[in-house]
């Protein structure tokens, strides 16, 4: 018997949507964003428009189609689509569904998608239940994450599909997604008689960061709250007729403090500190103090970002500039001391301080040698006489020999250190390095066993 209130329940659950649901493109061309992959000649183009859809991972922010195109594909290729969430679905659910896509294949030879969200929720045993039949084509999965795959899913899953990072929107595209919803009389706000402003509609693809369903539902809060309707100044009831109008005041009040993608643990964690190290040592200040402010708006630990200028200043300019090391240990106490927000000026000051540095990795270099020697070579004795002979029997086990260096000629004596010929530090002739460079030079010129050098000649005095 058919459903005679089915109908009208189909009504009352389009009206419920919200408008970011209601505005989801319902196929290939109506899809905005993403053309690295599903722009025309695009990899995941060809494999619809052959219909040789394979199992695939979608990767990205929130709010960038990752759900939506699993949607569209399924219309494109009209087979049945199964949505799943990995946070409320157990494997005797996901066994259920594979057992019916298999059924559905041998009865009517239609395939089955299986959306998956946030797969990454899923434990590696739990994934596997997942293998034979995606390696079988037996359902198409579309796995959905927020997380890395490489790290958060099964290998055996991955190399069994393709992998499809999402980028956010820009905000023209954000823009076009918001005058679409304007103008639309079916399921946006084109019947209305709205007057928005330039200004309105670009703060909110500034503010939604990319997500299309933060910039939607900042529309929707505007329009259902009233927007600044022109009322009649002595009732105060809306005049018939009168314009909705939304300006930029009433779009800053429509749309939240932007909620920054950024997982203390997560990808962009790890990318934005990765961005800021590589700035601060690529010399380039005001992309360090950028994503400086990136991670304390986020809420990052400043002690954390502290720890990382400080291994910076040795890393990555070392003797270049002995100081910044000291600045680092300073930011790193004054940070611990004072707490946030104060501690954002000195961090500031002090990742400015660095980037700016003349850059040096030779002790980085030299001291990666020297461990690699110590832990794949063989151990090289400490020479007789620098060993300890400050005891009784030291002279009888011949640990003599040793030559005080201040009693010799400008603080410097002709003395074994290592026992073998070992060149380890090499410094760059950049900032106090240079110096450095100078020194050696005039030692090599005072020891015939350096390799190049001269016993006794050139400068008697070492440079200043």
């Amino acid at each position: 018997m058919p459903d005679l209130f089915a109908e009208r329940r189909e009504k009352m659950l389009n009206a419920a949507r919200p408008l970011a649901a209601a505005m989801r493109p319902r196929s290939l061309d109506e899809f905005v964003g993403q053309a690295h992959f599903l722009g025309p000649g695009k990899l995941l183009r060809r494999m619809l428009e052959a219909d040789r859809m394979t199992s695939v991972i979608f990767f990205g922010p929130p709010g960038t189609g990752k759900t939506t195109l699993a949607d569209v594909i399924a219309r494109h290729t009209n087979r049945y689509f199964e949505r799943a969430n990995a946070t409320t679905i157990g494997v005797k659910e996901v066994r259920r569904i594979l057992e019916q896509a298999t059924d559905r294949l041998t009865a009517t030879e239609r395939k089955t998608i299986l959306f998956l969200d946030e797969i990454h929720r899923f434990n590696r045993a739990q994934q596997d239940v997942l293998l034979r039949d995606v390696e079988r084509g037996t359902v198409t999965l579309i796995g959905a994450t927020t997380e890395n795959p490489f790290f958060s899913v099964n290998s055996a899953l991955i190399s069994r599909s393709q992998v499809f990072q999402f980028q956010p929107l820009d905000e023209r595209q954000v823009e076009g997604l918001i005058r679409r919803a304007l103008a639309d009389a079916e399921r946006g706000y084109g019947k209305l008689d709205i007057d928005i402003t330039d200004e309105a509609v670009a703060h909110w693809a500034t503010m939604s960061d990319g997500d299309a369903r933060r910039a939607l539902t900042a529309l929707e809060i505007a329009v259902l709250s009233g927007g600044k309707e022109i009322r009649n100044p002595e009732s105060g009831v809306r005049n018939p007729g009168s314009k909705l109008v939304i300006d930029l005041d009433v779009a800053q009040q429509s749309i939240q403090r932007k909620a920054l993608v950024y997982d203390g643990t997560g990808d962009e964690h790890y990318d934005v500190v990765s961005a800021f190290i590589k700035s601060m040592r690529g010399s380039d200040p005001d992309a360090a103090v950028y994503w400086l402010a990136r991670m304390l708006e986020a809420g990052e630990d400043p002690m954390f970002i502290a720890r990382r200028i400080a291994i910076l200043a040795s890393e990555d300019i070392g003797n270049a500039d002995p100081r910044a090391v000291m600045v680092a240990q300073a930011a790193y106490d004054i940070s611990q001391r004072i707490g946030l927000p104060e501690c954002q000026l000195t961090l500031a000051q002090a990742v400015i301080y660095m980037a700016t540095a003349p850059k040096s990795n030779a002790c980085t270099v030299a001291i990666g040698k020297a461990m690699k020697d110590v832990r794949e070579g063989r151990t090289i004795p400490v020479p007789k006489h620098l060993r300890d002979g400050h005891y009784a029997g030291a002279k009888q086990l011949g640990h003599v020999g040793y030559q005080y260096a201040h009693n010799g000629d400008r603080g410097w004596v002709e003395q074994e250190y290592l026992g073998v010929d070992k060149t380890y530090y090499e410094p760059t002739d950049r900032g106090y390095e240079q110096r450095i460079a100078q020194f050696m030079e005039w030692l090599k010129q005072r020891d015939p066993k350096a390799a190049g050098g001269v016993s006794d000649t050139g400068d008697k005095n070492p440079p200043q």
